[in-house]
């Protein structure tokens, strides 16, 4: 249900734009708004897209985040959530990549579909979404915060309606070069992710939900309730099956597929 009301929303989509631009860090929309519903949170982001869209930018894919069971724990939700990734967000693998764009920059691993046919909405099957899919790579995704994970005044953190709000907190993708088999292989792709050489992440792709592609059903069902679909050509991010670092200046980070190639790059 919808709280807030059109001009909040757009002025919440406007703060946070500026403080993307600014490269300002701003107080959560609930610090302002504490009874605000996921359906504000949706129409503040699909607000903020909409202004990004205007500007010339393009969508090239989605992204589903909090696909593990501990991590809608810490955030006190019982499904994922969903962000738009646009076309100044892709880096090629082994980009060097400057830190000063980005607040509070972290990595994670992921699996990126990329979908050589629509997908209908209501999907129920796993054969369908692999049928739709053209090709499956690894891949990395930059997240950053524009609204303070904790706000350094109040200690006040950041909820998932704030996570939405931001669109899914979306900066950067990086795609690897080498293709993953549409096999029983998607529930067991290993992944060490290194940060100067030291193993700080690692995990095995089941842990997207029991099933990278449920992902993809699930976005493909959610989307329904937004009049939306996803389309041929997208890229899709599965989610994470690692916890996420913190990077900094001069970090060099290596996420390594095992069989399925390396994905790297470098920030300064």
């Amino acid at each position: 249900m919808q709280t807030l009301s059109n001009q909040q929303i757009q002025d919440e989509a406007l703060r946070l734009d500026r403080a993307e631009s600014g490269r300002n860090q701003i107080k959560a929309t609930t610090n302002f708004y504490p009874d605000m519903t996921i359906e504000d949170a949706y129409m503040i982001q699909d607000a903020w897209v909409n202004s990004k869209l205007s500007n010339g930018k393009k969508v090239i894919g989605h992204k589903v985040g909090l696909t593990s069971r501990v991590m809608q724990r810490v955030m006190s939700i019982n499904e994922p959530d969903f962000g738009v990734l646009l076309d100044d967000m892709y880096f090629e693998n082994g980009s060097e990549i400057a830190l000063d764009q980005f607040l509070d920059p972290r990595i994670e691993v992921e699996l990126a579909f990329i979908l050589s046919d629509d997908i209908r909405p209501n999907l129920s099957s796993i054969d369908e979404v692999l049928e739709a899919t053209e090709k499956i790579v690894p891949a990395l995704e930059l997240i950053a915060a524009r609204s303070f994970r904790v706000d350094p005044e109040s200690g006040y953190k950041r909820t998932v309606r704030d996570t939405i709000s931001d669109n899914a907190a979306n900066a950067g993708v990086i795609l690897g070069g080498q293709e993953i088999p549409k096999s029983d292989i998607l529930t067991w792709v290993p992944c060490m992710m290194y940060n100067n050489g030291v193993i700080e992440q690692s995990g095995v792709s089941g842990a997207i939900l029991g099933h990278p592609a449920k992902s993809l059903i699930w976005l493909a069902n959610k989307y329904s309730e937004f009049n939306r679909q996803l389309k041929k050509g997208d890229i899709v991010l599965a989610g994470s099956f690692t916890a996420p670092i913190i990077v900094k200046g001069g970090d060099q980070v290596v996420a390594d597929f095992n069989q399925f190639g390396k994905v790297t790059c470098s920030f300064k």
